[in-house]
Order: structure tokens, then C-alpha cells, then sequence
């Protein structure tokens, strides 16, 4: 009998366009043979289900979906929603206590890791280079010429708590520091501030599952913009070179260090981490849990460098994440 999987999209964040992008690209890479897949939009308006272009609510009671007369069990989640509540472990705590597998880390990896600035410095006492950073909330007192003393021009202001570089400054000057703070926290009640450091970012991804592990072959992402902002993401203003053309030396490093990130936060499903390499010496930037996968996004990209299919990967990711909450009912 196929599996109900259930793709979540959606989100209370303005990364919410990216998520139904994600959700598109999933949604053509699922094996049709072996699942019904649904897609399941939440956001401040509600859950609901889309089945032949019509919308069905989702019960969250049990999230399943009333459909006609019938009611559809949903056996599988996989969360594409980049940013809360499907990237911050919320969803990831709900789907726990009604015992459904879902796709990504648990609620504990996801909260660390959904706040840049613990996981750097979780991250940091375990050796991991990470760039000089100021935390704020909206109740800190702060002063900007401390903090530019103290970071050195030029430096990042962006939300604590987001990604898909909304509301992200890079800074040059003291005079558009508060500007660029006060832009961040229009997009989250936290904000990173961080210093700069010059090199090449890369991107690397990596699942494990109980069987064996797999870390992909690393991308390179170069731009003429500022920084690796939202049009170089998404409106094509970036080149991606994959694999990046680095010595065996460096791509070593590299994917030795996202395998062990992966542990380290207790990853599950698929992950990405983001580095500068400045000199020979790697800097990681973030660790994304629910990375982007449309069909141009890095994932996508570095599965098929590594001559793998898209379409298997998930399928084991989905078999393996359900056998284990199987074994533990």
C-alpha cells in the first residue's frame, strides 16, 4: 500500500515564496509510484490541504485531512517551510507527539540551529571557525560604535532568527548601522551582527541515514552583488560551479567538517552548511536544515554531481526516517 506523504509548506515568515518553491521542486522529485503526495500549506490563515486544485482543511488533532467523505492519514511529513514554524522545531515537536516521521532534524538540532548565532558558538567549542559576532534582541541596549570597534568595517546585520538573506545589510559605515538594524529587526525579534571575512563561499550538503552516509560534492558560489544576497539566490545574479573547483586538500576539510556538524547538532534528513574560505582556513557561516530544493537549488545540484538521483535520495531519507518511528511505537 503507498505512503500518504504530506509536503509542508508555507510558513509565518516572508520566506514563505521561497517555501512554495521548495515545495514545487519536492513535489516533482517524489517517486508518484510509491507515495500519494499531498501539499499542505500552513500559515497564519490556517492548514490546508490542496487535492485537484480545490482546498481541504487539515484536522490538527490528528493532521489528517478531511477529503469528501474520506479522511486521509498523513504517514509521512516532509517540511520545506524555511523559517518558522517548520525550520525553528515547532513542527518538528507537534509531529513528535503524534508519533508521524518527518523529514528533517529533530525539534532540539532544529532550534539550535534556527538561531545563528547559538549554533556558531555552540558550534565554535568544538573547534569550528566562526566569524566575530554581536547578538541583539529588541530589549538589549547597545551602542554602534562599540560594536563597529569592536567588528571592524564592514560587517553583516541581519535577522537572528531568518534566512533567504530577507532584511540582510552588508554595512560600510557607522552612519547606515542603525538604519541596517532596525531593517533586520523588521524581520525577527533577534539580530546577528557580524563581521566580515574575505574568501569563497562554498556550500556543501549531507545526509546520513542507519544504513551509510553521504556528504555531496561541494558548490561554489560566486557574485558580482555585494554578498550571496536574495537576487543572487533567486533571480540568477550568482554562478554556482559544482563541484567546486578546490584541492583535494580543501573539499576534504570541507565535507569532513559538514559530516561532523551533521553529528554534532544531531542532523537528521538532509542538510547544508555554508563556509568562507578565507586563506586555507574554512569559516562556517550557517548550518540550514531545511535547505532549498527547487530544482536549480544546491541540493538538487550537488545530488546529481555526485551521479545520484534526486528521486532515490528522498525515497530512502522518507523509508528511513518512518522505519525508525515504527521501531519505536
Amino acid at each position: 500500500m503507498k505512503k500518504n506523504v504530506a509536503i509542508i509548506w508555507g510558513g509565518y515568515s516572508s520566506e514563505i515564496v521561497v517555501s512554495e518553491k521548495s515545495m514545487n521542486g519536492i513535489y516533482s522529485f517524489l517517486d508518484k509510484d510509491r507515495y500519494n503526495v499531498y501539499k499542505i500549506k500552513i500559515d497564519r490563515k490556517g492548514w490546508t490541504a490542496n487535492i485537484e486544485d480545490k482546498e481541504y482543511n487539515v484536522d490538527k488533532n490528528d493532521f489528517s485531512i478531511s477529503f469528501d467523505s474520506e479522511k486521509i492519514k498523513i504517514d509521512f511529513a516532509y517540511i520545506t517551510i524555511h523559517g518558522t514554524p517548520g525550520e525553528d522545531g515547532r513542527l518538528q515537536g507537534y509531529f513528535d507527539m503524534l508519533n508521524i516521521p518527518y523529514s528533517s532534524c529533530d525539534w532540539m538540532a532544529s532550534a539550535i540551529t534556527f538561531n545563528k548565532f547559538v549554533c556558531n558558538n555552540f558550534l565554535k567549542n568544538f573547534g569550528l571557525n566562526v566569524a566575530k559576532s554581536v547578538y541583539l534582541s529588541r530589549e538589549t541596549k547597545y551602542n554602534t560604535e562599540n560594536i563597529a570597534e569592536a567588528l571592524k568595517f564592514p560587517i553583516f546585520i541581519k535577522p537572528n532568527t531568518g534566512g533567504s538573506s530577507f532584511a540582510t545589510t552588508k554595512v560600510k559605515s557607522i552612519e547606515k548601522m542603525q538604519e541596517a538594524i532596525d531593517f533586520a529587526f523588521s524581520e525577527a525579534s533577534d539580530v546577528i551582527i557580524e563581521s566580515f571575512i574575505s574568501g569563497r563561499e562554498v556550500t556543501c550538503g549531507c545526509y546520513k541515514t542507519t544504513d551509510h552516509e553521504v556528504v555531496f560534492p561541494i558548490t561554489e558560489v560566486i557574485t558580482k552583488n555585494e554578498f550571496f544576497d536574495y537576487n543572487a539566490k533567486y533571480m540568477g545574479e550568482v554562478e554556482e560551479i559544482t563541484p567546486a573547483d578546490l584541492s583535494p586538500e580543501i573539499t576534504l576539510q570541507i565535507q569532513q567538517l559538514t559530516s561532523r556538524i551533521y553529528d554534532l547538532v544531531g542532523a537528521k534528513g538532509i542538510i547544508r552548511a555554508d563556509f568562507i574560505i578565507s586563506g586555507d582556513t574554512p569559516y562556517l557561516l550557517e548550518v540550514n536544515t531545511t535547505p532549498g530544493m527547487t530544482a536549480t537549488s544546491f541540493i538538487p545540484q550537488q545530488v546529481k554531481a555526485a551521479g545520484l538521483n534526486i528521486t532515490d535520495v528522498l525515497s530512502e531519507i522518507i523509508e528511513c526516517e518512518y522505519q525508525k518511528t515504527q521501531k519505536s511505537l
